[in-house]
Order: C-alpha cells, then sequence, then structure tokens
C-alpha cells in the first residue's frame, strides 16, 4: 500500500523537475543531431552557466537575461570564438529544443567579428629539432604523424592501427570534424617507425593508447608535443594544430595545389585552406626586395 502510494508521489516529483528543467533532452537531442562529443559538452556548459549567473530556471529565462548574460561575458574579455559559441548554444537550446519565441527579440545584437589571426607555423629545421629531442619512440611517432599527415589532435587520438594503410602509404582519418571520412598522406620513414613501435607497444586497437588499453587522452597528446617544443628550444608556443598548419604551409611551399591541401585537411571551404598563402615563406621570396 506504501509503495503503491509513492509511486505516483515519486513520478510527479520527476515531471516537476523535467518541466521546470528540462535540460535532459539537451543532450539527447544533440546526440541525435550528430553533434561531436566537444560540441555536446560546450553547449551544455555554457547553458548551464546561463542558469547559474540567472539563478533561474530554464523556463524562467527570458531575452534580458540572455542579453544580461552576454554583456557579462563581453566584459568578462572573452574570445569573439568564445562568445560566438555561448550564442549558438544558448539559440540551439531555446529556440530548437523549447520552442522559444524570444530569441526572435534578439535580432539586434551582432556577433562579434572573429579575430582574424595568422597561424603559427615552424621552419622545417624546428620540426627536425622537436623530433630528434624527443627519446621515447611513443612521443616521437606522434609528433612525426600530426606533422607529415596534416591530423587533428582529435583525429590522432581516435586513430586505428587497421587505419594506416602500408601499402598505399596513406592514413584513413575516420569520421573526423564533421563527421568526414578522408584520406591523407603519410611518409614511409613514419611506416616505418610505426611498425617499428607497434612491435615494441603491442597496441590492440588504437594505435596510440592510454590506461587500460583505451585510446590516449587528448590532453596527452598536447603534452607531449608542448614537452618537445620546450626541449628543442622553440620559443613559439607550439599545440599540436601548429603541426597541422606546418603540415599544411610546407606543402604549399613545395607547390602542391591547394585543393589536394584542402582535401588532405578536411576542409569544407577552400577559403579556409586559403590562410596558408599568407605565411608561405616561399609566396613571399617571389615579391621582389623593394631595396
Amino acid at each position: 500500500m506504501l509503495a503503491g502510494r509513492d509511486m505516483p508521489t515519486s513520478q510527479s516529483n520527476r515531471t516537476t523537475i523535467e518541466s521546470r528543467d528540462p535540460m535532459h533532452n539537451l543532450e539527447q537531442e544533440m546526440r541525435l543531431c550528430n553533434f561531436s562529443p566537444r560540441t555536446i559538452k560546450s553547449y551544455l556548459y555554457y547553458n548551464k552557466e546561463l542558469l547559474k549567473f540567472a539563478s533561474c530556471f530554464a523556463d524562467e529565462v527570458n531575452s534580458k537575461i540572455i542579453k544580461d548574460y552576454l554583456d557579462y561575458l563581453i566584459t568578462s574579455s572573452k574570445s569573439t570564438a568564445t562568445i560566438n559559441l555561448a550564442i549558438n548554444a544558448l539559440k540551439f537550446y531555446y529556440s530548437k529544443i523549447l520552442h522559444r519565441k524570444f530569441f526572435h527579440e534578439l535580432t539586434g545584437i551582432k556577433r562579434p567579428k572573429r579575430e582574424k589571426k595568422l597561424p603559427i607555423v615552424l621552419s622545417k629545421q624546428e620540426i627536425v629539432r622537436m623530433i630528434e629531442v624527443v627519446d621515447n619512440l611513443k612521443h616521437k611517432l606522434m609528433v612525426q604523424i600530426l606533422y607529415c599527415s596534416g591530423m587533428r589532435v582529435s583525429e590522432l587520438r581516435n586513430l586505428r592501427i587497421s587505419h594506416v594503410d602500408f601499402n598505399r602509404k596513406i592514413i584513413l582519418v575516420k569520421q573526423g570534424k564533421g563527421a568526414k571520412d578522408r584520406n591523407t598522406i603519410v611518409s614511409q620513414i613514419v611506416l616505418d617507425n610505426i611498425l617499428k613501435y607497434i612491435n615494441e607497444y603491442r597496441p590492440i586497437d588504437y594505435l596510440f593508447e592510454g590506461r587500460s588499453n583505451n585510446k590516449i587522452s587528448q590532453r596527452a597528446i598536447q603534452r607531449i608535443v608542448s614537452n618537445a617544443s620546450e626541449l628543442a628550444k622553440i620559443k613559439k608556443n607550439v599545440s599540436p594544430h601548429t603541426l597541422r598548419h606546418t603540415f599544411a604551409t610546407h606543402l604549399l611551399e613545395n607547390g602542391v595545389n591547394l585543393r589536394y591541401i584542402q582535401s588532405l585537411l578536411g576542409h569544407a571551404r577552400l577559403e579556409t585552406t586559403q590562410i596558408y598563402t599568407c605565411v608561405a615563406s616561399n609566396r613571399l621570396a617571389e615579391i621582389e626586395d623593394l631595396l
């Protein structure tokens, strides 16, 4: 009898909680829309931060609360990328999931323009130094693959042994950014090192494993690249993405067609790849010395 009486109360409480704070739907909807884990994490973060900022439930949020929160981000000197991400997160939740109309009142809010920064690119000598100073075979191989394939750090950690084609000298990047597959190149020297590494470390599925045979963490790869640049005494701010920028720039300097580089990088738009024409040293060298 008591159990039977408790049941409606529990169900009622759960319904009340869900109606007051239905953010549990957000994560599910994003998975159904095939959002990346990183996007899901970011969207959840900014929506939860908004509710903390306003000390209210989702169904109490209005256009003024949204404006106040965005103003708070701007006055906190957050980057334009952060502010745009927050706008996307809030708009997806309140417009797409909760079907709230007040976002139409925010049309006057102009998204901040993204800063146009040139990518940091290493010289070939700096790349050689980074590879030579690393003694650990596993760490050295990570640096080599990031540089000679142009893979993103998330793509490297998801790289399976079966995705390396030793005969065709290519790596299959499975479900990269935008959930797209693509092929990219890899040098014979690196392929030889991959075989040496497999024989020594005996990975099972993912090429680079962390603890308990799981794939290595993104933070671990970032730390390995950063340590290698410090050992090589490189003064630039080097990350795994720096090696991707360097890969594209060096290809362009070697005369590789921009469209082919776009395909190797997995860029949806050629305009994204064209940024490397601004940093390719051979293009700058073609300009006549004014003195």
